[in-house]
């Protein structure tokens, strides 16, 4: 049966092709500054005639707090059957700079290596192509369990719709188990399940020492920098080494999982050579299992165009990623705490709190986890691994809290070479191929082993 079902998807990738094609020429972005809000209106329309060929009922937009178009249905399986939500997102994020794209970023192009690139090819229309492909292999309408389909229509912009929807539309939701489809493996080739992400706290702080601007030649040296101040206040939130050491948050937490190689995350991340790597624990500890800050700009003169000035006000925007068993609130309470005992020379901070997210732990002891082992061992030929993302999703918590004793697991095609978010993103079909294969394995697997 395996061996008829991996020949099934293998002659379905011609169709997979021809999908993402489509899929990745509509630009949908949804921002309505950037692009017509009629493009993620005619992907979402794509999604629904899609999705009920291949086999769902009830296919349909809902329209979300936020604006945004979800679209959804449903399949019924056996009576006695678990029931399995298939997740993923259709809109996209902006292409960036066109001209750092090798090929059109919304024409799906081969390249020599044989990956497919595309603005989306991986995050996440490869894992709504993934998806497809899985429910024709499965025959397209008589499948082994209780199916429900949500695909998200603003997820880049990260406005919440869906994750206000969940509590507003349950129903659309509740499943035993819940595939998120917005990750994927580890490293090219290596079946990884996503069991937990980082949380963040985030905020802006302005430092403030002098009335107004002064002429640097008349009153630099005793006259307080803003500017200095606070270069002095963001050094604090990292030692020597480059941990970070928010005052209060735990710092040598160990992360029990995969390991990821120092000289991978250096080519994955892209650090120049010569750069070291920051912190004293292993890259996966700090990656997954410890708070990481973050600058993400400063307020200040640029350089073309500065003067001779000493800063009077100036203002940085700080994340804060906080690892799971950390509290986001207490994480954001200690880094405002932070900030102002750090303040020299008696200047003035403010901390204004952007917002946070909590962290997100998966149960990994369930029989939907041991169904997408035993499938990803069959497909892959090697144990599937558990990896951290430093990343968020914050809709993954809202699941959690709304459906309890759900058992969530976020796979997906995307890995390190897709450079999702990036220019020339791609995703290699092979990882689609061998992933639309593990989803079909399992909910057969799954609607046996529970039934």
């Amino acid at each position: 049966m395996t061996s008829d079902l991996r020949e099934t998807v293998r002659g379905l990738m011609p169709r997979a092709k021809a999908d993402l094609t489509e899929l990745v020429a509509v630009p949908s972005v949804a921002d309505p500054r950037q692009f017509p809000p009629e493009e993620c209106a005619k992907a979402a329309d794509w999604l629904v005639t899609a999705f009920t060929e291949a086999g769902l009922t009830d296919m349909r937009r809902v329209t979300t707090p936020d604006g945004s178009d979800a679209v959804v249905g449903r399949a019924d399986g056996p009576a006695d059957a678990p029931t399995v939500l298939l997740y993923c997102h259709y809109d996209v994020q902006p292409p960036l700079d066109d001209k750092a794209w090798r090929t059109p970023p919304f024409a799906l192009t081969e390249g020599t290596d044989g990956r497919w690139y595309g603005r989306g090819s991986a995050d996440c229309k490869g894992n709504v192509v993934m998806h497809l492909t899985a429910l024709r292999a499965l025959g397209g309408g008589d499948f082994p369990v209780n199916l429900k389909f949500v695909a998200e229509g603003s997820e880049e912009q990260g406005t919440g719709g869906l994750e206000q929807l969940v509590p507003q539309q349950p129903e659309l939701f509740e499943a035993d188990a819940l595939l998120i489809c917005d990750t994927g493996n580890f490293a090219l080739g290596l079946p990884t399940v996503t069991a937990t992400l980082r949380g963040l706290a985030n905020v802006v702080v302005t430092v403030s020492t002098l009335k107004g601007e002064m002429h640097s030649g008349m009153f630099g040296g005793p006259a307080p920098d803003a500017l200095a101040a606070l270069v002095r206040i963001l050094d604090s939130l990292r030692d020597e080494r480059g941990n970070t050491v928010v005052k209060g948050l735990d710092s040598e937490a160990r992360w029990e999982g995969v390991a990821y190689p120092a000289e991978q995350f250096r080519a994955d991340a892209g650090v120049l050579d010569g750069v070291g790597l920051l912190g004293s624990g292993t890259i996966a500890d700090e990656l997954w299992a410890r708070p990481a800050v973050t600058v993400l700009g400063i307020d200040c003169p640029p350089v073309v165009g500065s003067a001779a000035a000493i800063q009077a006000s100036v203002r940085a925007r700080i994340n804060l990623r906080v690892p799971p068993g950390m509290d986001a609130d207490e994480a954001l309470a200690a880094l405002t705490a932070h900030l102002k005992s750090e303040a020299p020379w008696g200047a003035r901070v403010e901390v204004e709190p952007e917002g946070s997210g909590q962290p997100f732990r998966a149960a990994t002891d369930g029989p939907a986890y041991k169904a997408l082992a035993t499938a990803m061992r069959e497909v892959y030929g090697t144990e599937m691994v558990r990896s951290g993302q430093g990343g968020s999703i914050p809709l993954c918590n809202v699941l959690a809290n709304q459906f309890p004793g759900a058992e969530i697991a976020l796979i997906g095609v995307e890995e390190p070479g897709c450079l999702i978010h990036a220019p020339n993103e791609s995703v290699h079909p092979d990882e689609i191929e061998r992933m639309a294969l593990a989803e079909a394995l399992f909910l057969r697997e799954y609607g046996r082993s529970a039934s």
